[in-house]
């Protein structure tokens, strides 16, 4: 018999997330099944997301008080009984907050055979995982960046917003990207953004993109909605490609903003602006996990994570989050 540790979503968040709202809990596991198709796995956490700042709309939608926290993990198989998974094998899974759980193997992702010993794992929830491949689809399918075309991301110091910024470089575009600190600022000049700037510190948004690119631009990532989005819809060229990727500015109003709206500089820039989510692509999820895998090996791809020690400090990692305090990905290892 194991025991897990879990965090459970205690009370639904009003405004800011607080550390009142989870709750740890302990949790008996049954002793693994033979047999058929639910032969069972066990799996110990080795590390986890601290979640994407979606996850904080999504918990509103999708979770109710007392369950277990969402979350991506890499974990390790301690136990088996299902033949298609081996003990010791490493495997990416979406069970949440949890440091032990049983699987039938269906919601697993074993990671590539080929990833190199000289990585960390835990990039496989970050630049080689679901935020990197928001990235590459992002830009490849809804953006459909073409070279020397100009790309603009916003939160561009996160775990998707540095990759957008790299992939689009390699794909022969000028990039511009703003973060929230001046740590954050050089961090994106260091990995290839042709200009970046500080929202935080500059007088005027309007004043800070048009410096940036006088000409406008032609692709613009959108992680943050709200005002920023407002304001760089007036600077996009003709027939530009928004995609609509998050929206931190709001995930944490307790009343609606309200306007201004868009509609003017859509019909008179002929603009198309299309929301998506990375699950989309997943039949071509191995393609993703390929291509990104190998421009990390080559260098071409730089990542940077934001490490917390501790399965018990969950809740604040997520709150720092959420805050802004990472740089690149938010994961906690176990």
């Amino acid at each position: 018999m194991v025991t897990a540790k879990v965090w459970v979503l205690k009370k639904h968040f009003e405004g800011f997330p607080k550390t009142s709202d989870f709750d740890l809990k302990k949790i008996e596991l049954p002793n693994l099944k033979d047999g058929g198709d639910v032969s069972g796995i066990l799996l110990k956490l080795l590390t986890v997301s601290r979640g994407c700042l979606c996850y904080r709309a999504y918990s509103q939608r999708d979770m109710k008080e007392g369950d277990i926290m969402m979350g991506t993990q890499v974990a390790r198989i301690v136990e088996s009984k299902n033949p298609a998974f081996t003990v010791g094998t490493f495997v990416v899974a979406d069970n949440g907050w949890r440091t032990h759980f049983i699987s039938d193997g269906k919601n697993l992702r074993l990671l590539p055979s080929s990833w190199p010993e000289s990585l960390p794992r835990s990039l496989a929830l970050g630049t080689v995982g679901m935020p990197g491949l928001t990235a590459y689809f992002g830009l490849l399918e809804v953006c459909k960046m073409k070279p020397g075309e100009t790309v603009l991301v916003n939160a561009a110091a996160g775990a998707v917003g540095s990759v957008v910024g790299q992939l689009a470089k390699i794909g022969g575009c000028k990039v511009v990207g703003c973060a929230g600190s001046d740590n954050k600022v050089a961090y994106l000049k260091k990995i290839g953004f042709d200009e970046a700037f500080n929202y935080r510190t500059i007088k005027s948004l309007d004043e800070a993109l048009r410096k940036a690119s006088p000409d406008g631009y032609d692709c613009f990532f959108d992680n943050v909605g709200g005002e920023f989005a407002s304001i760089a819809i007036n600077h996009m060229k003709k027939y530009g490609r928004i995609a609509v990727c998050g929206a931190i500015s709001l995930y944490n109003d307790s009343v609606p903003q309200k306007g201004p709206y868009m509609q003017i500089p859509m019909i008179f820039k002929e603009l198309r602006m299309e929301g998506f989510i990375v699950s989309r692509w997943n039949n071509r999820w191995e393609e993703g996990v390929k291509a990104l895998l190998k421009w990390v090996t080559e260098g071409k791809v730089k990542y940077h994570e934001q490490v917390t020690e501790g399965f018990e400090n969950m809740p604040v990692a997520f709150i720092g989050m959420l805050k802004g305090e990472n740089l690149g990905k938010a994961v906690v290892k176990v």
